[in-house]
């Protein structure tokens, strides 16, 4: 079973603002337009009297009270009266809506008095069905506060008694602690055949007023929109660090090739070497050949020459035999080096293509979600864009996005005309648009931003398709 919801609040001094809330001559932002339709008023208002306030003020007239009414008194109750949405679904799906209307409507005549109850309007066109109720206290019999004790004094003035039948305005009385409990246990019981049940008495549970319920959505959507910022920073820099392991890659690429040049170029100097140590061996041989013959302290001087020269080469072998380990290590490692570079630039990137895919999975939620709770996100959205194209700056597009008028001296842009307008000290503002209550509209001096963009052309092509008159000599020939 579900719970019947029943709130009773002291209405302030002006009853205009709620009036248009529960008409609907203004619209609220949780409120789904197409099915306003459904909204229905099930109390008939006298003759002469137009909407709820007039019915207020009406039965106040024609109540009959002799004394004047207090600026600080309350004229009205405003009575909540609905159920746990799942149940108010079902009670409609069942066809037993208009029963509960009938009861509801009972209980209130039966508890404040049917003169008393002025208006009720039901509402179809929120997520749970509900009836917003005014009750004026109007109420007869002895005052709550009566004085105990009586004093006889022989020179203590006395009023006349008043009469307890004669009708005064008291919400105090109607809304007494006690009397609050009661009418939560008698409606509690009126409603039980439609599977309602009475909440938990002395419950802790607060009720949530309108402007708390707007303020806590506004508050909603600006965290919502922080979230987004704060995504899309994180993405921007993802997207970074990938760029910046693509080029740590392609830099070790480069260095690979320049390795294996190197390489190369000292493998062909180790040819050179080889060939220089062939050419002096055979010059060797030769030389002992003639020394042998002819003996002569030339060769011996060429000898011991050659002999310098093989020890340069032996050195300059063990050199190369060295600088090729180098190179074989330098290499090894490079190769290392790269594949663990590979590898990890391989980890990093699946990571943040699941991360990314993750946050934009919970980006595109979060955007459905705003889309779906704030009707109007979507167009906020677009005027933004229309606002940027137009010519205003950051800070003139967050003013015009808060609906204030914004005084606007510059250039305009149309995109249709494909041309910019000079103004001065124009009004822009954002409002709902006429033809359809759930689209915005740009108005610059209160019309219609596409309408004004083709006022301004078109004066502007008359200027300049103006004929002109030119005058030839003295016969006054014109063209």
């Amino acid at each position: 079973m579900g719970y019947v919801v029943l709130h009773l609040d002291k209405s302030p001094d002006n009853e205009v603002p709620m009036t248009a809330h529960i008409a609907r001559t203004k619209m609220p932002p949780n409120a789904i337009p197409k099915l306003t339709y459904l909204n229905e008023e099930l109390v008939e208002f006298p003759e002469g009297v137009a909407d709820r306030t007039q019915a207020i003020n009406h039965r106040l007239e024609h109540a009959g009270l002799t004394r004047k009414i207090g600026t600080n008194q309350v004229r009205v109750i405003r009575v909540m009266l609905t159920g746990t949405q799942e149940d108010m679904q079902r009670i409609v799906q069942k066809g037993r809506l208009k029963a509960w209307c009938a009861d509801n409507l009972e209980w209130l005549r039966r508890t404040f008095g049917a003169e008393n109850v002025v208006s009720a309007v039901l509402h179809m066109d929120e997520a749970t069905p509900h009836i917003h109720a005014a009750v004026v206290p109007i109420v007869t019999g002895e005052r709550r506060k009566v004085r105990e004790k009586q004093t006889d004094e022989p020179n203590k003035r006395k009023y006349r008694t008043k009469s307890v039948a004669r009708p005064r305005l008291c919400a105090d009385d109607v809304m007494s602690r006690i009397k609050l409990k009661e009418y939560q246990d008698t409606y509690a019981a009126a409603m039980a055949k439609y599977g309602l049940q009475r909440g938990i008495d002395s419950s802790k549970a607060r009720h949530v007023t309108t402007q708390e319920f707007y303020r806590n959505a506004i508050a909603r959507q600006q965290n919502l929109q922080d979230n987004i910022g704060e995504l899309l920073r994180i993405e921007k820099e993802k997207r970074k660090a990938v760029e910046h392991a693509t080029k740590q890659e392609q830099r070790a690429r480069a260095e690979l090739h320049r390795t294996a040049a190197e390489l190369n170029a000292v493998k062909g100097e180790l040819k050179t070497e080889r060939l220089k140590n062939s050419a002096a061996e055979v010059g060797t041989t030769i030389l002992d050949g003639i020394g042998s013959m002819i003996g002569t302290s030339k060769v011996k001087r060429q000898e011991q020459e050659i002999g310098a020269l093989r020890q340069e080469v032996a050195a300059r072998d063990e050199t190369i035999e060295i600088l090729q380990k180098k190179i074989a290590i330098m290499q090894s490692d490079h190769s290392r080096e790269l594949t663990v570079l590979q590898a990890r630039q391989a980890v990093e990137t699946s990571n943040l293509t699941k991360q990314h895919e993750k946050e934009m999975s919970l980006l595109n939620t979060a955007l459905s979600k705003a889309v779906k709770w704030f009707p109007y996100f979507r167009e906020m959205i677009r005027m933004e864009s229309v606002c940027r194209t137009a010519g205003f700056d950051d800070e003139q597009t967050a003013t015009l996005l808060k609906g204030k008028p914004l005084r606007f001296t510059g250039t305009l842009y149309s995109e249709e005309h494909n041309c910019k307008f000079t103004v001065e000290r124009v009004i822009a503002q954002i409002t709902s648009d006429p033809t359809d209550k759930r689209k915005l509209q740009l108005n610059i001096n209160k019309v219609p931003f596409k309408e004004w963009c083709r006022e301004k052309f078109e004066k502007l092509r008359n200027t300049f398709c103006q004929p002109t008159r030119r005058q030839y000599g003295h016969k006054g020939l014109k063209i």
